[in-house]
């Protein structure tokens, strides 16, 4: 997520948020006004690249926390290894994917609705 969030916060021109200053918004309406929608794909795509792989963890949180936490990669493990459920460990992972498919063309259409009214308004 640091580094999205960098690569979008050094191409930021701080000279608007100044601007935003001098017209009396206050330091929380500067940086949700300004800040937030200008860096708005940095923060989306370092939310993917986080999201994306903590949907398949099972190892770390077996190593870590032990059986104290059900994620969707240990159930998935679980049905498949311990259980010997292929059909609903199948089911599992295919609605896994579905999830993160789902998610990222809502992504994707947010995004390109939110470029489209940047055209249209330039």
């Amino acid at each position: 997520m640091v580094l999205p969030l960098y690569v979008s916060i050094e191409k930021f021109d701080f000279t608007l948020l100044e601007a935003g200053r001098d017209l009396g918004a206050s330091a929380w309406n500067n940086f949700w006004k300004v800040l937030v929608p200008l860096t708005k794909p940095g923060i989306i795509t370092g939310s993917i690249l986080v999201f994306t792989p903590a949907l398949g963890e099972f190892l770390i949180p077996d190593i870590l926390g032990g059986a104290k936490t059900m994620l969707m990669g240990n159930l998935i493990t679980e049905q498949f290894l311990k259980s010997r459920d292929w059909p609903f460990g199948s089911a599992l992972s295919v609605l896994l994917m579905a999830i993160v498919m789902a998610g990222l063309c809502i992504v994707i259409r947010y995004w390109t609705e939110d470029e489209k009214d940047e055209r249209a308004k330039a």
